[in-house]
């Protein structure tokens, strides 16, 4: 009789998930701060990583690096290439990691300071047009 209750909760522990599920820093879209990203936190499916995108664009003497941050699978890590974005071609690399929280912004300016330098390199590439 014991035997005939241990064997389907055996099969349900087996079903579960064990633990809870990595969770890593989300940025809801691109941005050109990695401290942006680091107000959402997002759970991982199974087999997911944590990401962290950068591209970085040039267009004359300006510089744009932009930051992308998520949860993705194993196809999705380690890439790197060159894509075509708002008028200037990015080279991108993609990096994960795999603790809690381990895509987090590495040190570096200010909100304030990313804020200011943004708006300033987003009119200046305006005015190329």
């Amino acid at each position: 009789m014991k035997l005939a209750l241990l064997a389907p909760l055996a099969a349900l522990l087996l079903i579960l998930p064990s633990g809870d599920p990595l969770r890593c820093y989300t940025c809801l879209f691109p941005t050109i701060s990695p401290l942006d990203c680091l107000s959402f936190v997002t759970p991982c499916g199974p087999g997911q990583s944590c990401m962290t995108s950068i591209m970085t664009g040039h267009r004359g003497a300006l510089q744009l690096v932009i930051y992308e941050k998520s949860c993705g699978g194993p196809s999705l890590c380690w890439t790197h290439g060159i894509r075509w974005v708002l008028g200037a071609n990015f080279t991108y690399s993609t990096s994960c990691c795999s603790t809690d929280l381990c895509n987090g912004a590495r040190e570096g300016l200010s909100t304030g300071l990313w804020a200011v330098l943004a708006t300033a390199l987003l009119i200046s590439l305006l005015q190329l047009h």
